[in-house]
């Protein structure tokens, strides 16, 4: 599993949209999944129970509560470093954290993790077409929020 910690993380910092949250999370289920590791190991696909654990734990209730407690929000210092790149990608982590928490982790899932509806739906504990809806849904929310972001940028510049 140390092998895999960094793309645990990613796959973690993607999901939360935030890395310490993603840093939380993936010790807090490394460290459950060590205690475990002789019947974890055996199974078929052990980096993939991992990270439904990851899911798992991002979507309980248990971690909600510690996100919705008051604590001090610090805005990330922006070092411009010309990377177009870049910017694009934490625009687009924006617009994922601005979706709803299970819409997230189904995109997440399908378009980072490369998995199926059918292997989705056994790591949200859902069904298919609600898997297909969710990701419906999300892709709606994406395509309008881009959609306006694009309308104000021309606004901006004319």
């Amino acid at each position: 599993m140390a092998r895999q910690r960094p793309a645990l993380m990613r796959f973690a910092t993607v999901l939360t949209c935030r890395t310490w949250l993603a840093e939380d999370l993936v010790s807090d289920v490394l460290g459950r999944a060590f205690e475990r590791w002789d019947r974890i190991s055996g199974m078929a696909e052990p980096h993939a129970y991992v990270r439904r654990m990851v899911v798992n734990e991002y979507l309980s209730w248990r971690r909600r509560l510690t996100r919705t407690s008051p604590r001090a929000e610090v805005e990330p210092a922006v070092i411009p470093d010309g990377a177009d790149e870049r910017a694009e990608r934490d625009a687009m982590i924006r617009r994922l954290a601005a979706l709803p928490r299970k819409q997230r982790a189904a995109v997440v899932l399908r378009y980072y993790a490369g998995l199926s509806d059918r292997e989705i739906a056994a790591q949200l504990g859902c069904r298919e077409p609600t898997v297909r809806s969710q990701i419906h849904r999300a892709l709606n929310a994406l395509r309008i929020d881009l959609a306006t972001a694009g309308a104000r940028d021309f606004q901006e510049t004319s």
